[in-house]
Parts: C-alpha cells; structure tokens; sequence
C-alpha cells in the first residue's frame, strides 16, 4: 500500500536565510545622516515621547564632534542598523570618571539579534578603558522593552525620574498680542499737533 506523502505534514524545514555579518565600529562622519534617520524611524513621538523631543540631526552632530570617542555604528551589508552614543562626565576634585550611554537604537527587525547588547558591550569596554568606574544609563519609565534591556546587561537600582513640561504656546500667543498695537489703543490716542514755526 502506498502514502499519499502531499497529505502529510512535512516535518523538513525550509533553511534559515542567514543574516550578514555585523560590525560594530567607531562612527564616521559619513554615517551621521544615516544615524539621524534611524532614530527618527526609533524615536517616535508615540512610543517614546521625550526622546522625541531631544533627537534632532544637531544631537548626533554634537555627540560626533564632542565625544566621537564613544560613538558607534552597528554596520551590516554597508547599512547602519543601530548606533551607541555616549559620553564620559570627569568632575574636579574626585577621582571617579562617569560614563553615560545617553542614545542607544536598533533596526527593528533586528531587535532580538543580540546587536544591541554588542552596541553596549563595546560602550562599556571603551568607558572602562578610559578609567570609567559608574556608568548610568536612562529611560522612560513606561519603556519596559529598555529596561529589560538594561536590567538584563546588569543595572540595577533604578530611580525614577519626573519630566515635567510647560506649554509656551499660549504665553508666546498672549506676548506677541500684547506687542501689537490695538486698533482702540491707536484711535485713542491723541493726535498730534503740527509743530509750530
């Protein structure tokens, strides 16, 4: 007797398509717009409302023209996929150097590809060479994707954080009425007399 093999499950799996290599290297000026566009893919005012309002090409910019030490790219086939950008704070008067991961951000869809963790891993070996003893790290408190992350590479001790925030929308509107002249403040005024010989 024969089996009809077309009604039985396969149990063969199609081949993983394997993903190419990635490199994690120092940021170069010619990455700089590709950077700034992923954190704008990253950064969105809906998920990530204060990080938003801080990501502007004038961020990278700053960060790769004063801390390009701290500054990497994730590269895969000649495409920035993620990026670590940093700092190191030394104070006068104390023997500890701080270190602060301020942007960190993947492609999505290579989230779960350990990219991230080899982004912060070499953050943290760099700080550590350079005589960092702390180093700090932020997020939203509602970002529970960033702090597993975090909690996972070993911080713990977290302390929240408040943003406040103040609209200045409606005062600008108000200053700048109250600059123009009004059309009762000009018709109340006196006329001016000519002056006389």
């Amino acid at each position: 007797m024969e089996k009809d093999i077309r009604q039985q499950p396969s149990t063969v799996s199609a081949p993983k398509k394997k993903r190419a290599p990635v490199t994690i290297r120092h940021m170069e000026i010619d990455d700089l717009a590709e950077v700034f566009h992923l954190g704008e893919e990253l950064f969105t005012a809906d998920r990530v409302p204060n990080l938003y309002r801080t990501w502007d090409p004038f961020e990278v910019v700053s960060f790769y023209v004063s801390d390009w030490d701290y500054c990497f790219v994730a590269e895969m086939d000649d495409s920035i996929v993620g990026f670590a950008l940093g700092t190191t704070i030394s104070k006068p008067r104390s023997a500890w150097k701080y270190a602060h991961l301020v942007w960190l951000g993947v492609r999505g869809d290579l989230r779960r590809s350990h990219v991230a963790e080899r982004l912060f891993d070499h953050f943290k070996e760099t700080v550590m060479e350079e005589g960092a003893r702390i180093l700090f790290v932020d997020s939203e408190a509602h970002n529970e994707t960033a702090l597993a992350f975090f909690k996972k590479m070993g911080f713990g001790n977290p302390r929240e954080h408040i943003y406040l925030s103040l609209n200045l929308s409606e005062r600008l509107k108000k200053a700048r009425s109250d600059l123009r002249p009004s059309k009762k403040r000009q018709s109340a005024a006196p006329a001016s007399s000519p002056p006389s010989p």
